[in-house]
């Protein structure tokens, strides 16, 4: 049904699932599938305390972190028959993911859901709902 899927990985508590939920939606098929991670490409300095190279350093670690998150996701797949592609994706998660969906003419995206309800949900956001609803593809979102 889906020859094209993003699969957006984040965290490691969600991402085991969201994996399994791949394999089970590509197995056996001739399914083209991209993980992509997304790290910040910027952090404010709001102290003016704090060295700019610390903070570019604070940068490389979240960029290394993020790779090394896709390496693991795509580790499990290869063990499953799936060989997917790895993005890393910088900026704001949301507008990366989407924008890398329709660039790249995906037909499915996989993304977790980190649970926040309530006021919490409202003032911060959520990345999974921004891509749900401005999505022009069909979204899994996996709890």
């Amino acid at each position: 049904m889906f020859d094209k899927i993003m699969v957006a990985i984040d965290k490691a508590e969600i991402t085991n699932k969201l994996l399994d939920a791949t394999v089970e939606i590509a197995h056996n098929k001739q399914t083209q599938i991209t993980l992509v991670n997304v790290s910040q490409d910027y952090v404010s300095n709001g102290m003016t305390y704090v060295p700019e190279n610390f903070l570019e350093d604070i940068l490389n670690e979240m960029e290394k972190a993020s790779w090394e998150q896709l390496h693991q996701a795509k580790s499990k797949l290869n063990s499953a028959g799936i060989n997917p592609e790895t993005i890393h994706l910088k900026g704001d998660p949301g507008y990366e993911i989407l924008n890398y969906a329709r660039e790249t003419e995906q037909q499915l995206i996989i993304i977790g859901s980190r649970g926040l309800r309530g006021v919490k949900g409202m003032m911060l956001g959520s990345v999974s709902h921004k891509v749900s609803q401005l999505s022009s593809c069909p979204v899994l979102i996996v709890h």
